[in-house]
Order: C-alpha cells, then sequence, then structure tokens
C-alpha cells in the first residue's frame, strides 16, 4: 500500500476528529496568534531601531525599539502558556480515541477466535502505539503551528519593511521544503516496515518463550540462533535505507536553513542600490536566523519522524490487524529471561559499581556510553532515564553480566559483572527483569520462585506475603491458587509483568534490575510494586518510563548522550537541561 492509499484510510478519520475538536482548534489558532505578533516586533523593532533611532542618531529611539522588540518576548511567553492548555485537548482526546478501538478490535477477535486474546499485536497497539500516536500528534502540531505562525508574522515582517525581501529569501526556502517534501513517502515506507517487523517480533518472541523448554531439551538451540542471526540481518538492511534517506534530508535541511541566509547576503550590493536600508537588512536577518530558520528546522524534523510514523501507527487503528506475515523485524532483541552469574562474595561497599565505562555495538560505533562512573550504595533505589536508545538497557545489560564493557570496570558485590557461572541456577548477585516478562509453563508456585536457589522452594507463607506485597492476589486467585495452572499464552503483557515482579520479590540477590519491567502496568500498580520492592533487603535499579518513577528513587541518573548526571529528582532540573525538558515532556502530555 502506498502512501496515498495510506492517507485515503486514514484521512476521513483524521478529519472527522479534527472537526469535532473546532473550539480546542480556535483557541490554539488564538494563541498562536500572538506567537505571530512576537515574531513581527522581534525583526521590525530591529530595522526601525536602527533606520530610525541609531544610525539616524537618535539613540533613544532606537533604544524605544528595541524595548517594543523585547516585548515582543513576554508576547511570545504568554502564548506559550495558552497552547499547551489548548493541545492538551487536542492530544488526550486521540489517545482515549485510539485504545477504546484498540480494545475493540482485540475483543471482536477474541470472540472470533479466543486462541487470539492475547495477541501481541494488540497488546503493542494499545501499550506502544497509542503512545507513539499520542507523543507524534502533540509533536506535529506544536511544530505545525509554530512554524505556520512564525512564518506568517516573519514573511509579514520583510513585506512590510521591504517586499523586494520576498523575492530573495522565499526561492531557496521553498527549494529546500520541497526537496525535504520528496523524502516523506520513502521515509513512511521504512517506518511501516519497522511496525510491521516490530508486531512479527513481538509474536516471535512470545513463541519462542513459551516453547523455551522444548527448545533446549530438544537441542533446537542452533536453529533459534539462525533465525536470530537473519534478524539481525533484516535489521542491518532497514537501518542502512533510514541512513540514507536521512542523508537526504540532511541536505534539504541545510539548503533551506542555510540558503535563505546565503542569498540574502549576496544579494545586498544589489537590495541597497533599490534603496533597501541598512537597518532593513539587518531585520530581514533577523527574521531568517531568530524566527523562520529555527521554525523551519524543527517543522521538518517533525515531519520527517513523527509525521510519518504517526500516519504508518493511525493505519494500524483503521481496522483490525491483517494477519501476521513472516515479516523479520529489526528491533532489538529483549533480554532474556532473569539471568544469573556466580558466587557470593562479601558484602562490598557498593552494591555496583562503573569505573571508566565506555561501550558501543561493533569496533566502528559511536560509543553508547563512554566513561562512565557510577557508585550505587546498598540498600540505593537509582532510577535510569534518558530518550530512547539513549543506553539506558546497555547500562543494565552491562550490570547483569550480559555484556562486557570495551573499556573500564564493571563491578557487582566487588566482583567483576561478567563472569563464569552455573547457568542453571539463579544469580546469588543480581537478578534482572526484563521489557519482555518470563513466564513459562507450570505452576503458578514454580512461576514465583524460580529465582529462589536451592532444592526446597520458600514456603507457602512467604510466598503468599510476597503476593500480597506486589497485590497480585486476584490474579493467583484466578489462576487457582500456587498450585493453579499458567499458560503464558492467555496472560496479558501486564500480567505476565506481574508475576516475574513477584518472583523477583522473592529472590534473594541483593541486587534488583528493572529494564522498563513494568512498562504494561498502570501507575498505581507500577506505583506499588516499586515501592514494594525498593522495600524488600537489597538494593533497586529501575529504568523509568514515567516521572512518578524517577521521583520515587533515592537518587537519579541521567542519560544524555555519551553523557551523565546523577542526583536526586528535585535538584536535577537544575543541573540538567535533559532531565527538564523530560519532565516537562511528561508533565505534558499528562504522564504521572
Amino acid at each position: 500500500m502506498n502512501e496515498h492509499d495510506t492517507w485515503r484510510r486514514v484521512g476521513p478519520d483524521a478529519r472527522r476528529f479534527l472537526r469535532g475538536r473546532t473550539p480546542a482548534l480556535a483557541r490554539l489558532g488564538g494563541w498562536s496568534l500572538l506567537e505571530s505578533a512576537h515574531t513581527f516586533l522581534t525583526g521590525y523593532g530591529v530595522a526601525r531601531a536602527l533606520d530610525d533611532g541609531f544610525l539616524a542618531g537618535r539613540t533613544a529611539v532606537g533604544l524605544g525599539w528595541l524595548v517594543v522588540a523585547g516585548l515582543g518576548a513576554l508576547l511570545g511567553a504568554l502564548a506559550l502558556r495558552g497552547v499547551f492548555a489548548a493541545l492538551a485537548d487536542l492530544v488526550e482526546p486521540l489517545r482515549d480515541g485510539l485504545v477504546r478501538r484498540a480494545v475493540r478490535h482485540a475483543l471482536d477477535r477474541a470472540v472470533a477466535d479466543p486462541s487470539r486474546a492475547a495477541d501481541a499485536g494488540a497488546v503493542s497497539r494499545l501499550t506502544q502505539q497509542t503512545e507513539m500516536a499520542r507523543d507524534s500528534f502533540a509533536g506535529i502540531v506544536l511544530t505545525a503551528r509554530s512554524f505556520v505562525f512564525t512564518a506568517v508574522g516573519a514573511l509579514v515582517g520583510m513585506a512590510a519593511l521591504a517586499p523586494v525581501l520576498l523575492l530573495v529569501v522565499l526561492p531557496p526556502l521553498l527549494l529546500g521544503l520541497g526537496l525535504f517534501l520528496a523524502t516523506l513517502r520513502p521515509m513512511a515506507g521504512v517506518q511501516r516496515d519497522s511496525l510491521d517487523t516490530d508486531e512479527a517480533l513481538s509474536r516471535r518472541v512470545g513463541a519462542v518463550g513459551e516453547g523455551l523448554r522444548d527448545i533446549v531439551a530438544c537441542g533446537g538451540g542452533a536453529s533459534t540462533t539462525s533465525e536470530v542471526d537473519t534478524l539481525i540481518g533484516a535489521q542491518e538492511r532497514l537501518t542502512r535505507r533510514l541512513a540514507r534517506w536521512a542523508a537526504v534530508r540532511t541536505v534539504a535541511l541545510g539548503a533551506a536553513g542555510r540558503l535563505p541566509v546565503i542569498a540574502l547576503l549576496v544579494a545586498a550590493p544589489w537590495l541597497l542600490d533599490r534603496g533597501v536600508t541598512a537597518g532593513t537588512l539587518v531585520g530581514a536577518l533577523t527574521y531568517l536566523v531568530q524566527a523562520l530558520l529555527p521554525a523551519l528546522h524543527s517543522l521538518m524534523t517533525a515531519l520527517g519522524s513523527a509525521g510519518t510514523r504517526l500516519l504508518v501507527v493511525l493505519e494500524r487503528f483503521r481496522e483490525p490487524e491483517p494477519e501476521p506475515a513472516p515479516t523479520p523485524s529489526q528491533s532489538p532483541s529483549p533480554l532474556p529471561a532473569p539471568v544469573s552469574t556466580a558466587s557470593t562474595p562479601p558484602v562490598p561497599p557498593a552494591a555496583a559499581e562503573l569505573r571508566g565505562v565506555t561501550f558501543a555495538y561493533g569496533p566502528r560505533a559511536a560509543p553508547v556510553l563512554e566513561d562512565l562512573d557510577l557508585v550505587v550504595r546498598p540498600g540505593e533505589h537509582l532510577a535510569v532515564v534518558g530518550p530512547s536508545g539513549i543506553g539506558k538497557s546497555t547500562l543494565t545489560a552491562l550490570l547483569a553480566g550480559l555484556l562486557s564493557p570495551d573499556r573500564g570496570t564493571v563491578l557487582v558485590a566487588g566482583a567483576a559483572a561478567r563472569g563464569e557461572r552455573d547457568a542453571s541456577q539463579p544469580d546469588p548477585r543480581r537478578t534482572l527483569l526484563p521489557q519482555q516478562a518470563y513466564v513459562f509453563t507450570g505452576t503458578v508456585r514454580e512461576n514465583l520462585t524460580h529465582l529462589c536457589p536451592g532444592a526446597r522452594p520458600p514456603e507457602d507463607a512467604r510466598v503468599r506475603e510476597a503476593v500480597a506485597a506486589l497485590g497480585v492476589g486476584a490474579l493467583v486467585e484466578r489462576l487457582g491458587g500456587l498450585d493453579g495452572a499458567v499458560e503464558p499464552q492467555r496472560l496479558s503483557q501486564g500480567e505476565c509483568q506481574q508475576l516475574a515482579l513477584a518472583a523477583a520479590h522473592l529472590s534473594p540477590a541483593p541486587l534488583l534490575l528493572l529494564d522498563e519491567a513494568t512498562c504494561h502496568l498502570d501507575p498505581h500498580t507500577e506505583a506499588r510494586a516499586e515501592r514494594a520492592l525498593a522495600a524488600r533487603p537489597g538494593t533497586l535499579v529501575v529504568v523509568a518510563h514515567r516521572i512518578s518513577s524517577a521521583a520515587r528513587a533515592d537518587r537519579v541518573l541521567v542519560l544524555d548522550g555519551t553523557r551523565a548526571v546523577c542526583g536526586t529528582h528535585a535538584e536535577l532540573p537544575g543541573r540538567s537541561p535533559l532531565y527538564r525538558d523530560l519532565v516537562g515532556v511528561w508533565n505534558a502530555t499528562g504522564e504521572d
């Protein structure tokens, strides 16, 4: 299906949604008009300050016009406050509508075929893809609105100063924008492949997880590894395609962002010969550098990523999903079931420690972590935050001993994190819970105690204490009590995560690592689980995806590229611009 067909399918629903939000759109437009006024005053005030003030020998007049330009900034700040309030009236109804549609489609399929009640594609739509749609829509509305009203203010301002300026600025601006628009269709195709393969990988991981014991018992590891290698190869090819189109988009951004300024400078003598004043030229340059080009850059960046992603995600909600195709996935393989290492050392002064750790996925790849130093104290609750793909899962994999650093040292309980161990026994030093919860066919008791070493499992009283602490009692009773049977394919991902968290609570390992292990839980259930796990003896490291999760921690580690900042939730907004932005995004999108 090409992009024209995609929009033909999605377009009617989009227009219907926007028509039903006319008051919110009107409020959004009204506040945005203040941005146009802000933009207009910025360049116009500078031009008048030079021509009518400083260059004419009237300093007071020049300063007065600069004050007028400065007042425009106050209008912009006031506009931004109103814009975010109106944005919520658009974004939240979209998210709620997509959730209702995803649930309805899943229920329809469950009624038609009960074996598909826990379908991975439906769960992906209900969680990950719904959030992708909401975040992408919010970003597009913000940037598109900003560009439109900023462009109106800048172009009206240049026309008011000297209409001939538009003849110089508009052609290179439109050239870069046209080149960028030409990349949207192929980029949308790549985004569609990404979501197709993501859902295919969810189904594959579910199938492998259900049959893990049989794979090991029957010696099927080699063929399973071969399938994983195929997925990695598909990921490499897809990444190269994305990189090629990203290069074209970079050229478009350069053309749109640099050529107008160059054209204005080159045409300056010609403009001066036609009566354009020096102040007018400086005002036009101010419009370009301070307003129009930054807004255009933000718009092109948003449309090039969030725009194509939103179009493809909305297509998933247009109708019940198609039958799964054997498309290999490009998504990174989830970490395996809770892993273990070997002997129990004496209690060290630090639960975990990284000393000058650098890690990259390949000899020529850019480092994901670089010269990272971190000490996690015994009994501490540490949250790890940062943008997607910044290295949070890599950090937990290093602490779990799944990866070795390229440079530096990783210690857990005073010994090297990665070492020889008996893979059949739980790790006495640490337990790792990945995003894909590990639940196997067996009894509830077996699923809750498999991380406990030794031949004798914990007493039932202790198991029930963990169940009560995590709030999993209703789920355990529905499954038939501790001796009830667990069939992973009949559990939702959230229910799987609840069982895995209860198993982690029973684990005696002093270091517990949660790599987004609560991502399928609602905020209340997540909060209860994290508090219960933080209260158990030992140290807790959580990869957080909600602001409330970071706020509960003793300290927060912010990963920002190859840099890292560690501190409390209260002090980090003043120390880390990224954390300040993340808190703002979480609050603006209604995250708890």
